[in-house]
This record gives structure tokens, C-alpha cells and sequence, in this order.
């Protein structure tokens, strides 16, 4: 399995437009809650990009994190609801997600998960066995090498 090219359809798909309707949040001209509601959201949404982006070049970096260490992370992270399968040429993926409440709130931070997850295990296994408490190490880990807003959300 191409690893490049899972992360270039991971890229994709997290490029999608997310479609949040203004709709679902203002009652009107003049509903300020509504439009602070609606802002606060895609505020949000755009910030799952950046984590997303973020950690899809960490992963590219690392050749020790396999297009099967995501897929293998895709069955666990995020309820599994994001599904990643290879094509039957074996070079393509597809990928399938199935909403929980909201599509546009919820597919970045599936890929976020997954990633996290692919990246967490990585970490675990360069640890040295003698390590007293390896959850801390692998935050601090994630800490240094991603950012901390990235490593205080994804890996807590």
C-alpha cells in the first residue's frame, strides 16, 4: 500500500468544503447568538483543518509510520467510523465516514483521531521499555514534535 497516496486522499478529503448552513444557527438579521453561534462553529472546523494538516506532514515525515499503521488506527480511533479501504489496483483508497450528529463538525476531527492514534503508537513503540509512565512520555513526545495546542487536544 502507497502511503503518499493515503495521505494525499486524506488531504482531500479533509480540503472538502464543510457545508455548515448558516441556517442551522440564525433565525435573522438580527439573531446575535445565532451569527456568534455560527462563527464560534466554523471557527472550530477550521482549526480541525489545521490540526489535520499539521499531522499529516508529521506523518509524511515519518517513515516508520505506514499506510497500514493508519488504516489499522482508522478501525479503532473515532469509533471507527471512519473507514479507510484500499482500492482493488492497491495503490487507490477510498474513504467512507458515517456521520455520529454533525458532518461538518465531526469529519475533520475523525482524521485528527486517526492520526492521533497512528502517531500515539508510533511514539509508544521508540519508547525504551524501562520508561515508568509512557502516556507522559508520549505527551511530552507530542509536545516537541507537533505543538502544544495539537498535543493538548489530541493526545490528553
Amino acid at each position: 500500500m502507497n502511503k503518499t497516496t493515503l495521505l494525499e486522499t486524506l488531504h482531500r478529503w479533509i480540503a472538502k468544503r464543510p457545508g455548515l448552513d448558516p441556517r442551522d444557527y440564525i433565525r435573522g438579521w438580527d439573531d446575535r447568538d445565532g451569527r456568534a453561534a455560527y462563527f464560534s462553529e466554523s471557527r472550530s472546523i477550521t482549526k480541525d483543518r489545521h490540526h489535520a494538516e499539521a499531522m499529516l506532514l508529521y506523518v509524511a515525515r515519518r517513515d516508520s509510520i505506514t499506510a497500514e499503521d493508519i488504516i489499522k488506527a482508522s478501525r479503532d480511533a473515532f469509533s471507527g467510523r471512519l473507514t479507510i479501504t484500499p482500492q482493488n489496483d492497491g495503490d487507490g483508497f477510498s474513504i467512507d465516514y458515517c456521520t455520529g450528529q454533525y458532518w461538518p463538525t465531526e469529519y475533520r476531527r475523525a482524521v485528527c483521531a486517526v492520526l492521533a492514534s497512528a502517531i500515539w503508537n508510533r511514539i509508544r513503540e521508540d519508547i525504551p521499555p524501562e520508561t515508568e509512565n509512557k502516556g507522559d512520555a508520549i505527551r511530552a513526545a507530542a509536545r516537541r514534535e507537533l505543538s502544544r495546542p495539537i498535543a493538548s487536544r489530541w493526545f490528553s
